[in-house]
């Protein structure tokens, strides 16, 4: 804090300086200034707020103060663990969750090259991996199950029995996935894929969607048993049915985003917002290129990752 409280007045008087009326946007993560996360909102006149008058209850400057930490991010200031991570060449997300009190956790898609990150976060935190979960077989990278397995060998696999995949657990509409005092709801959402799942923690008001839903996007619909107007009805009917403040997390995102919510993708979506029709017609004029991995992820991915192993066993 003592950080900010020094900058403060710098940038009060840079901000009134350029722009006149103050309208000043200024985070702050423990104490450090970020782009990241809204925390103080100044709305003034001409002129600068001193700190001590910008924290004062009486304030006369009209200030509108709201703070967050970074850690609510991560859910540790909260009952539960999140955390979202990037592989960037396929730009998929990994989602750690966990119960912080049976210290119980699940990862959704992993990617078999960042196994061992996600295995040492998991031992940072002292967890224990419970399962380790696929939305769906993925055409652009090796999933990491069953490295993980190999590596954590009480973990189990899970995935569609619609996918026709290898795992642990097949998994259907309906279905729930209990880690700790937590549980996720299994919506079927195909389209992209047959197998296609979404995982609904309502408890939290977040989803998984896998490609089913992307920002301001959805998965393409042009190989692997992909049809266009079946996304279309498992978007609108298991995702956009969720309250509008639920957040949802891709599998991907090519655009530096890193969520969304129900709301925004039913007013914003470009190719979601439209008729049943117009989306159809818009996914078959993509032309999209070839997936570069999916010669080598799709096989592999049928069977858990371990297509190597699979193979030299022949």
């Amino acid at each position: 804090m003592a950080y900010f409280m020094q900058m403060r007045p710098f940038l009060c008087r840079t901000v009134t300086k350029y722009v006149g009326t103050l309208r000043c946007e200024i985070r702050l993560f423990s104490g450090t200034l970020s782009k990241l996360d809204p925390v103080f909102s100044l709305s003034t006149k001409k002129g600068y707020p001193s700190c001590k008058g910008c924290l004062e209850k009486n304030c006369k400057q009209n200030l509108k103060i709201k703070t967050r930490k970074m850690s609510a991010l991560a859910g540790r200031d909260n009952d539960y663990i999140f955390r979202q991570l990037l592989e960037y060449t396929s730009f998929t997300y990994t989602y750690i969750l966990a119960d912080p009190e049976s210290k119980e956790a699940i990862l959704i898609d992993p990617v078999i090259e960042m196994v061992n990150r996600d295995i040492k976060i998991i031992e940072d935190m002292g967890l224990n991996l419970k399962y380790a979960i696929n939305t769906h077989v993925h055409a652009d990278h090796v999933t990491g199950t069953g490295e993980i397995k190999k590596k954590i060998p009480s973990c189990k696999s899970m995935i569609s029995k619609y996918s026709n995949a290898k795992a642990d657990v097949q998994l259907s509409e309906g279905d729930k996935i209990k880690f700790g005092k937590f549980e996720l709801e299994v919506r079927s959402t195909p389209g992209h894929t047959d197998g296609c799942l979404t995982y609904v923690w309502h408890q939290k008001n977040m989803a998984f969607t896998g490609d089913a839903i992307l920002i301001r996007g959805c998965g393409r619909t042009d190989f692997q048993q992909g049809n266009s107007g079946r996304l279309y009805d498992s978007v609108h009917n298991q995702i956009f049915s969720l309250p509008p403040n639920f957040t949802l997390y891709p599998a991907h995102d090519y655009t530096g985003q890193t969520s969304t919510t129900v709301e925004e993708e039913k007013k914003l979506n470009p190719r979601l917002t439209k008729t049943k029709e117009e989306f159809i017609k818009i996914m078959k004029e993509l032309n999209l290129p070839y997936p570069k991995q999916i010669d080598r992820a799709v096989p592999a991915n049928m069977v858990c990752g371990m297509f190597e192993l699979q193979d030299a066993k022949k």
